[in-house]
């Protein structure tokens, strides 16, 4: 049983690939999605298995690994870890913009679950989730439109200010963004640039505005492209938020000298994950799969 819960934001710098294996459309290696919304996912064994292979790059101590994640695999040693992460749902998703550049674009259904998960862990938000309907949308900073219009990628929105939306974004930009000076920047933007969607209008740039990139297979033996060998990868762009909740409980390795109770359990985790740069999924050699972490509690 987890006696302690947290939540952890994923805030992507670079284009993250955190693979769903083939698919037989015309992207070949697609992202997680959840089934039901369509919205991009992190799984959370994908996020405990690279904590794991990390932990110790990220400044945690190396003889806490068994007793906080579990024994290594084939091992005779066998316990449950002593910590959970569940699935990294999307909160903000970057939009490319005819001002200032891009948006960070979310909408009510992300709004309202990434409310429930703080709600969950005892981060009450008191935010007020907008309403929108489909060819709109709402906005805290009138310098994104163009006359009384938002223009995003090809399409052209309806923009009304919302009076509620300036104190949500600038919360949520204080809970999922490190508070020194390399991120200030985008602290700032989050805060100014987070535009309400509908849901549908949110889900359509979720399916269509991911980055898509071409690559080639190369014949080991010749050193030029195998017959056949383009394909296709998806990523998570940079600038992508999402939220995963984060429990744990005592250590249950049966030893007397393993024992950390629960709250230690999350202390030694926060110290060694907030604020830092993970790298979480596929193409590592690439730079792929950079994002920073922010660990929020009750």
């Amino acid at each position: 049983m987890f006696q302690c819960q947290a939540a952890v934001f994923l805030y992507a710098v670079s284009p993250v690939h955190l693979g769903a294996g083939s698919a037989v459309g015309v992207i070949d290696n697609p992202i997680q999605r959840e089934r039901h919304t369509g919205h991009a996912c992190f799984a959370g064994s994908g996020i405990k298995g690279a904590l794991r292979h990390g932990f110790e790059a990220l400044g945690g101590d190396p003889g806490l690994i068994g007793r906080i994640f579990g024994p290594d695999s084939g091992s005779s040693d066998l316990h449950a870890g002593a910590v959970s992460f569940g699935d990294a749902q999307l909160v903000a998703f970057p939009v490319r913009s005819l001002k200032n550049g891009y948006v960070y674009a979310t909408c009510p259904q992300a709004l309202a679950r990434a409310q429930r998960m703080l709600a969950l862990v005892g981060s009450e938000t008191g935010w007020t989730v907008p309403a929108v309907r489909e060819g709109e949308c709402l906005i805290a900073n009138d310098q994104l439109m163009s006359g009384d219009k938002l223009h995003l990628e090809a399409f052209e929105y309806s923009a009304g200010m919302s009076e509620g939306l300036p104190v949500l974004a600038a919360d949520l930009a204080g809970r999922a963004l490190p508070a020194d000076a390399a991120y200030a920047f985008f602290r700032t933007k989050l805060s100014q640039d987070l535009v309400v969607l509908s849901d549908t209008d949110f889900a359509y740039f979720v399916q269509n505005a991911t980055l898509v990139e071409p690559h080639v297979r190369i014949d080991e033996k010749t050193g030029t492209a195998s017959d056949g060998g383009l394909f296709y990868t998806e990523n998570l762009p940079p600038e992508s938020l999402l939220l995963a909740p984060l429990l744990a409980s005592a250590t249950r390795t049966g030893r007397q000298e393993d024992k950390l109770d629960a709250a230690e359990v999350l202390v030694k985790l926060k110290t060694a994950l907030d604020g830092r740069l993970l790298q979480l999924g596929g193409d590592a050699t690439t730079g792929r799969g950079l994002v920073m972490l922010k660990v929020v509690e009750g």
